[in-house]
């Protein structure tokens, strides 16, 4: 059982501030890896929480919608230094991106053309599969702790696979463990149970015709506030609610702004959402960047506010804690069939698969914190291309 914070340690605000700040410069790789970098540093290094505490956090996340890293790190700056600790963790995780995304969105709109970072992306991507990997393996150890939590676990990652939606996967894993624990706890045995997980997949309703509407900063913000507000998922996802929204509804871009909006956002450290940066700037200029990134982020802010101080307590209700169970077995099955994804695109020659192993050797047989194997690996990868010119 965990209790919410009493009361924070002395320096807890200070350290957050050190913690997450360090963390939006370097965490590249998106959500999977984010987390990982997390469970590294505040599991493993400093002991803020448990690996149970951390999985139940991570499986709160996603129940609610939103950005998971950026929720997580809210969660995190909560438990560690209370409401001052949630604010402060959840903004200078989100900060460094926000910059670093509208310099490229200026020199977008100046010059024409998306910033080039292949050759720094060559080396970060293996060692941020070595990461994911180090993680996945320590809370798999964690969360799967009976033959049913492991069939639920290969369930998810079989399923996802084969196509199957991630929020109903998830959902899923948690109703099977509900359901089976009120079978259980009837004593029930004289039945069958047919398990059905719901699809819980986003899609736009109705037929919306493109047009042209006039800008205004006020549609641009609730339009992205309701984004943030609705959206489970991947970064997909927010890229199929950012074209329904931007390019057919609104017609302030095009395609083609539109993909290299999604390509800063990725190729850039912290959360993915700060997409909405890319898109604010070039609809609306400085402004526009800080309305639409407030307006994606706030909802996370308010939904981790609501949700943190009961996560500590959802464990005393069976079912809620069968339900965190199934999510985060879920949740593992999902992130290792993200893994193989990122692998395929990341370990593409000898050289990728050598950083690959010698980041993993390094995460085994170290405590080196992974921000500095993010930075060695980009280093890396720049050095090998010089060579190679």
């Amino acid at each position: 059982m965990h209790e919410a914070p009493s009361g924070p340690p002395p320096g807890a605000l200070r350290e957050v501030a050190t913690v997450f700040l360090r963390l939006g410069l370097t965490a590249f790789g998106g959500p999977a890896a984010h987390i990982a970098m997390m469970r590294r540093e505040l599991v493993q290094q400093r002991g803020w929480v448990t690996d149970q505490h951390f999985l139940d956090l991570l499986g709160a996340t996603n129940l609610i919608p939103g950005p998971n890293s950026t929720e997580m790190t809210i969660h995190l700056g909560y438990h560690r230094a209370g409401w001052r600790g949630l604010i402060v963790a959840g903004t200078l995780f989100i900060l460094p991106a926000m910059c670093m995304v509208l310099a490229f969105a200026w020199a977008y709109v100046r010059y024409g053309a998306t910033p080039e970072a292949t050759w720094l992306l060559y080396g970060i991507k293996p060692v941020i599969i070595a990461i994911v990997a180090q993680a996945l393996w320590g809370l798999a150890h964690t969360a799967l702790k009976t033959p049913l939590l492991i069939a639920v676990c290969a369930g998810a990652l079989a399923l996802y696979v084969l196509g199957g939606n991630e929020i109903a996967l998830l959902f899923g894993g948690g109703i099977v463990l509900v359901l089976v624990t009120m079978v259980r706890g009837a004593r029930d045995t004289s039945g069958s149970a047919s398990v059905v997980a719901p699809f819980l997949g986003i899609s736009a309703l109705g037929l919306v015709a493109k047009g042209i509407v006039a800008y205004s900063p006020a549609l641009l913000f609730f339009t992205f506030l309701k984004i943030g507000s609705v959206l489970y998922g991947s970064g997909y996802v927010l890229l199929a609610f950012m074209r329904n929204d931007f390019v057919v509804r609104l017609g302030w871009l095009t395609e083609v702004q539109l993909l290299d909006a999604v390509a800063v956002g990725q190729f850039t450290p912290g959360p993915v959402f700060t997409t909405a940066t890319f898109v604010g700037y070039l609809v609306g200029g400085l402004p526009g960047a800080l309305l639409a990134t407030l307006g994606i982020f706030l909802p996370a802010f308010v939904f981790v506010a609501l949700t943190g101080p009961i996560v500590p307590r959802l464990r005393r209700w069976p079912l809620l804690g069968a339900m965190l169970d199934g999510v985060n077995v879920a949740a593992v099955g999902l992130m290792a069939a993200v893994l193989v994804v990122l692998a395929r695109n990341a370990v593409v020659d000898v050289f990728t698969l050598a950083l690959t192993a010698a980041a993993g050797v390094v995460l085994l047989r170290t405590n080196l914190n992974s921000a500095y194997l993010v930075v060695a690996g980009g280093l890396f990868g720049v050095a090998y291309h010089a060579l190679l010119a």
